[in-house]
């Protein structure tokens, strides 16, 4: 089992490209069940293992997958089956999204009910009722969930909370709906803006992504498409946070700027000076930062993923912070391990109180989920010693070569064979 091995206390500088956005990438190629024409999907974070899994999601269900560097074309294999493998929505939540293209498709579908995870248990009631609402029936059988209807009807649907994957799998659904089905109370984040531009390539309508209202007018009969996946933000956001945690100077090639508002207002609030153009962002940070707090909240308000790396930055801070998480009820898993280095922190139900020091110091540390991970680097690359970071195929879901990507910003980072 692979580890990281950490030399902190060195600043960061140069530049890094950023990769596209995971996020994105996954809803998107598996919005190409809705059709058996090729898709052609670039900027694809190709290297990351829930790409891997999504590739072998689609080959199970009938599709054949290409890639050439971060360019994936996918073409029909075959008819598509209607049952997705248990063995593979195990590994990857994001796998029950082929549900609403195939129902929408074949007015059938069995897909495996996901289970929880080290930040939450995450259920899909929000998408199963979406469903009904334009016509399904729903059954429980043996574990799994069975979807009918022999043919979904276009309607409305208003969620109880902005869920961004309930919201992307009604979407896509409703791609291969005829007439207009409207979405209430739908997530904002950048992917889902990114996800309706490909649907529209496909030969739907979608109007209001972005906003609380989205409206899909399908067709039938959809075709295929060329796109070209939107940047990582939250990737990006993490090399924001480590570069400032880490001090130095560091530009993040391939950024988007506006997809980071809360988090750079943030950043600029705690002492980081940072610069942004047109594809770029950079990051300059000296010294200790000032403690400033945050809350997590639906885009457009500071996203749940940074919640971690920004703890670890304010681990730092030269006064107490205090962190709110609303979106996961257990998402401070990293907390302990942080400790482990020195920091003081104290957590009660949804919030932690940070209480900066001086200096972290570097331990044996381990990651118990992607974005736990994440902080875990930031710490690792701001603390004096060194560190040692176990389980780093949860840092592989979320962060492409990642090691490769800081060596070159001047980082003591090496992966190891435990």
């Amino acid at each position: 089992m692979d580890q990281l091995i950490i030399d902190g206390g060195r600043p960061l500088r140069g530049s890094v490209r950023m990769s596209g956005s995971k996020n994105a990438a996954l809803p998107i190629l598996i919005a190409t069940l809705l059709t058996d024409e090729p898709c052609t999907v670039d900027n694809v974070p190709v290297l990351l293992r829930d790409l891997r899994t999504t590739f072998r999601l689609l080959e199970s269900l009938g599709k054949s997958v290409e890639i050439s560097g971060s360019q994936v074309r996918v073409t029909a294999h075959g008819s598509l089956k209607t049952q997705a493998p248990y063995e593979i929505v195990k590994q990857m939540r994001a796998s029950v999204l082929a549900a609403g293209p195939l129902l929408a498709r074949f007015g059938l579908v069995r897909v495996p009910i996901p289970g929880g995870c080290a930040i939450g248990l995450r259920p899909i009631d929000i998408h199963l009722k979406g469903f009904a609402a334009l016509g399904a029936r729903e059954i429980a059988d043996s574990g799994d969930i069975i979807l009918s209807a022999p043919r979904l009807r276009a309607g409305r649907v208003r969620f109880k909370f902005p869920s961004v994957g309930a919201t992307e799998h009604l979407m896509m659904a409703a791609a291969a709906v005829p007439g207009a089905t409207v979405i209430e109370n739908a997530a904002r984040e950048p992917e889902i803006e990114d996800l309706a531009v490909f649907l529209g390539r496909l030969g739907a309508k979608v109007r209001g992504a972005g906003t609380a209202r989205i409206e899909v007018r399908g067709e039938r009969t959809l075709h295929g498409a060329v796109h070209a996946v939107i940047p990582d933000r939250i990737e990006t956001g993490t090399f924001m946070l480590a570069a400032a945690a880490a001090t130095g100077r560091l530009t993040l090639l391939g950024a988007e700027p506006r997809h980071l508002k809360a988090v750079t207002a943030k950043m600029r609030a705690a002492g980081a000076k940072i610069d942004e153009s047109a594809g770029s962002m950079t990051v300059s940070m000296s010294g200790r930062p000032r403690p400033v707090a945050i809350a997590t909240a639906p885009h457009p308000g500071f996203p749940t993923d940074l919640q971690a790396p920004w703890l670890a930055w304010m681990c730092r801070a030269s006064g107490r912070s205090r962190v709110t998480e609303t979106v996961f009820e257990n998402r401070f898993l990293h907390a302990a391990e942080l400790r482990r280095m020195g920091a003081h922190i104290a957590v009660t139900g949804s919030e932690a109180l940070v209480s900066g020091i001086e200096r972290l110091s570097g331990a044996p540390i381990m990651a118990s989920d992607i974005r736990a991970g994440a902080a875990l680097l930031v710490a690792g690359l701001a603390a004096g010693g060194r560190t040692t970071i176990s389980r780093v195929y949860h840092i592989d879901r979320g962060y492409e070569r990642v090691e490769v990507k800081l060596r070159g910003a001047g980082a003591r980072i090496r992966r190891v064979k435990a």
